[in-house]
């Protein structure tokens, strides 16, 4: 079964004929729109683009895919704007990374409803990319560089990362004496696969090593195979601070602030004037202010 994620990809990226603005639309980076691209090739057993040079074009068998699936999310994006309702109040439908839902968002809602009582908040907390343009969510806080075609973008936070391992692994290659002993361990990495190389470069090593091993879009399914042992992994250090309090998992080098790694909130320019967005953005804002000078 083809994924929502690899179908999103494909039809944006049929529509601008450009995985780079493909990716600006979706709010990722293009090596996470090549992957998706890659996914739903293999899951259909053909291809969908032919290369040339940096132009694309559409094989046969997307252009016979390409209508029906525009067709499905047209009429997602006609339930999402029925479901939607006044636009000055009711449902606000927020997309949003597990990891930050759960560390940052759930917790501070309470506060939300006290000063917003008559809008009422729908949490997508996934990995898929609900597509803003289309109408899937009104707004969405977002894992990348912030730069996004067409959206308004909001620097929230950018929690350092730390590379972890479990205790089992360390029994078996021992503690790392420096940054550089990293390069040959097992490795877990993000999406993307571009973490390690830029916490390296922030601890000065040239060489960054292989970016074979596992690799995961949510945090918190990094952080389980890092416990089981199967490589270290780089995550946010908000997500394992209690897990290296009580042994569970061991810090293996320094934490680092990297710019990849911040988190957003995303708004369609067309509609941050909207009442309800207006209000959900203020205070999100404020509220990551207030923690700042706290």
């Amino acid at each position: 079964m083809p994924s929502l994620n690899g179908l999103r990809a494909f039809e944006a990226t049929a529509r601008h004929l450009s995985m780079k603005h493909a990716a600006e639309e979706l709010c990722v980076t293009p090596s996470a729109v090549s992957q998706l691209l890659k996914g739903l090739e293999s899951d259909l057993g053909t291809s969908l683009f032919r290369r040339d040079n940096r132009a694309i074009a559409l094989t046969e068998a997307a252009q016979a895919l390409l209508p029906p699936v525009r067709n499905a999310f047209r009429l997602i994006a006609d339930a999402a704007e029925r479901v939607r309702g006044d636009p000055h109040g009711g449902l606000l439908t927020v997309s949003v990374a597990p990891f930050f839902a759960e560390s940052w968002l759930v917790p501070r809602l309470g506060d939300f409803h006290t000063r917003h009582p008559g809008l009422d908040l729908r949490i997508i907390a996934a990995t898929t990319l609900a597509n803003l343009t289309s109408g899937e969510a009104d707004v969405a806080i977002r894992h990348g560089l912030g730069s996004y075609r067409g959206m308004v973008s909001d620097l929230l936070m950018a929690p350092p990362v730390i590379p972890v391992a479990a205790p089992v692994l360390l029994d078996r290659l021992g503690h790392p004496a420096d940054a550089g002993a990293l390069v040959d361990w097992p490795k877990i990495h993000d999406a993307d696969r571009g973490g390690w190389a830029k916490w390296f470069a922030s601890q000065r090593v040239d060489d960054p090593g292989s970016v074979r091993g596992p690799s995961f879009d949510d945090p918190a399914l990094l952080r389980t195979a890092v416990l089981a042992g199967q490589g270290a992994g780089l995550l946010p250090a908000p997500l394992v601070e209690s897990y290296i309090e009580d042994g569970r998992l061991v810090a293996v080098g320094a934490q680092a602030l990297l710019e990849e790694f911040a988190y957003y909130l995303v708004v369609p320019r067309s509609n941050v004037g909207r009442a309800n967005i207006s209000a959900f953005r203020s205070w999100i804002l404020q509220a990551v202010s207030d923690e700042r000078r706290a």
